[in-house]
C-alpha cells in the first residue's frame, strides 16, 4: 500500500512544485529590481535616460559658445575647428551640427557654420550664466581665482532662467565679470570694449588692464601670481621679441610676449603717468611692533571675499592702524585698527599698503627706485 501511494501523479506534481516562500522572495526581489530601474523620476534608467540628455546639452551649449565668441572676434568656425575645440571626432561634430541646425541654432554658409539669431539668444544666456557664477564665486566664496572658471562651465548648464535672475539681483546686477569681461544682460545686450593686448603697446606707452583672458589655465594662473587684475595701470618701459616690461604701482613688472597676449588693455592719457606708477604705500607686513600707519589701499589681488571681509572690520583707506604684537611663531600679526583688535597672517598683510606715521624702516618688498619711477613718467610726458 505504501509502495502505491508514493507513486500517485497528484505526490509527483507536488514534489516538483517550488517553495512557497522561495517563489514569494524570487517575486519581491523581482519587483524591488525592476523599481530600482523604473521607479519614476529616480529610476536609474530614467536617471541615465537624464544624464544623456544632460550630456547632449552641455555639448551643444558649450558649441554654441564656441560659435558666439568666434563671431565676435571676426574667425570663421568649421567642422574641423569645431571638433578640434570640443575634442569630439569629426563624425560627432557632423552630428552635433546636423543637430543644431535641424533646430534652427545654426546655419552653414561655404563649408562654415554661423549662429541664428535664435543659436545667438541661447549661447548668450549661457554666456551670461558663466559669467554670473563667476562673480558669485569670486565675492561669495572661497574658491580660488584659478577655479572660477572651470567651476562656472559646470555650474552654467544647471542654471534655470529663473535661478540666473536672481543670482544677477543677489549681485547688484554686475556689468562685468572678476576677469573683466562684460556680462550679457537678461535682454541679451553685451556691452563692448575696443581693447588691445599688452604686446600691442610700445615703450612709453600708458594704458589700463581691463581684461585677463582665463584661458589657458596655465597662462591665466601665470598672470595671477605676477599680481595682476582688471583696472591696473601700467606703463611699458621695454619690449622686445622675448618680454613686455612695465611698471605698476611702483613695481616692475616682466611678462614674455606669450602671456602679455592674454593681458587686454585700454590707453590713458599721459597726464595721468605720474598717478598710475607711484608706488601705492609700504605694505602693512613690513610695520614692526609699535609702529604706526594710516591705511591707503587694500590690493585688489586679495580674494574678494576676503577683501570684502576686512573691509566690514573697518580696513578701510584713512583709518589709522598699529602694530601691537605678534604670536611666537611670527604670524598671525595683531593689528589695532579703529579701536579693535585684528589678527592678519602675512600673506593678507601684505595686500594692505599704509603710510607710516613713525620713522620709516627698510623692508623687502620689489620696487623700481625712485629715481627710475619718476623718471619714466617724466619722460613719457616730455614725448606728448
Amino acid at each position: 500500500m505504501a509502495h502505491c501511494l508514493l507513486k500517485r501523479p497528484d505526490l509527483d506534481i507536488l514534489a516538483t512544485m517550488p517553495n512557497p516562500l522561495i517563489a514569494l522572495l524570487v517575486g519581491i526581489a523581482l519587483l524591488a529590481i525592476l523599481a530600482i530601474l523604473f521607479w519614476p523620476d529616480r529610476g536609474l534608467y530614467i536617471r541615465w535616460q537624464q544624464a544623456r540628455r544632460m550630456s547632449a546639452r552641455v555639448l551643444r551649449e558649450d558649441a554654441l559658445k564656441y560659435l558666439y565668441t568666434n563671431e565676435l572676434e571676426g574667425r570663421p568656425v568649421t567642422l574641423q575647428s569645431l571638433a578640434g575645440e570640443m575634442g569630439i571626432s569629426l563624425n560627432q561634430a557632423a552630428q552635433l551640427l546636423a543637430e543644431m541646425t535641424r533646430l534652427g541654432l545654426v546655419e552653414s554658409h561655404d563649408d562654415a557654420y554661423d549662429l541664428t539669431d535664435t543659436g545667438r539668444e541661447v549661447a548668450l544666456q549661457v554666456l551670461r550664466a558663466h559669467r554670473l557664477w563667476e562673480r558669485f564665486l569670486s565675492e561669495r566664496s572661497g574658491y580660488s581665482e584659478e577655479e572660477w572658471h572651470a567651476r562656472a562651465d559646470e555650474a552654467e548648464h544647471f542654471l534655470e532662467p529663473e535661478e540666473v535672475e536672481a543670482l544677477a539681483e543677489s549681485l547688484g546686477n554686475p556689468r562685468f565679470d572678476p576677469h573683466g569681461d562684460p556680462i550679457p544682460t537678461a535682454a541679451g545686450e553685451t556691452p563692448t570694449i575696443q581693447s588691445k593686448p599688452l604686446t600691442q603697446l610700445g615703450p612709453g606707452d600708458l594704458a589700463r588692464i581691463v581684461h585677463l583672458e582665463d584661458q589657458p589655465e596655465l597662462v591665466y594662473a601665470q598672470l595671477v601670481a605676477e599680481g595682476l587684475h582688471p583696472g591696473m595701470e601700467v606703463l611699458v618701459i621695454e619690449k622686445t621679441p622675448q618680454r613686455v616690461r612695465f611698471i605698476s604701482r611702483g613695481d616692475e613688472h616682466v611678462l614674455a610676449p606669450v602671456l602679455a597676449a592674454n593681458v587686454f588693455v585700454i590707453p590713458v592719457p599721459k597726464e595721468q603717468a605720474k598717478t598710475a606708477i607711484k608706488p601705492l604705500g609700504d605694505p602693512l607686513s613690513s610695520l614692526k611692533p609699535g609702529e604706526e600707519a594710516e591705511i591707503v589701499a587694500v590690493s585688489r589681488t586679495m580674494h574678494p571675499a576676503e577683501r570684502h571681509r576686512l573691509l566690514d572690520l573697518g580696513v578701510l583707506p584713512g583709518a589709522k592702524v598699529r602694530v601691537e604684537f605678534s604670536s611666537p611663531l611670527g604670524e598671525p600679526v595683531a593689528y589695532l585698527i579703529r579701536g579693535a583688535l585684528i589678527a592678519l597672517r602675512d600673506d593678507q598683510a601684505k595686500k594692505i599698503f599704509v603710510r607710516r606715521l613713525s620713522p620709516r624702516s627698510g623692508n623687502g618688498r620689489k620696487k623700481v627706485g625712485r629715481a627710475l619711477v619718476e623718471g619714466a613718467a617724466d619722460q613719457v610726458i616730455s614725448h606728448q
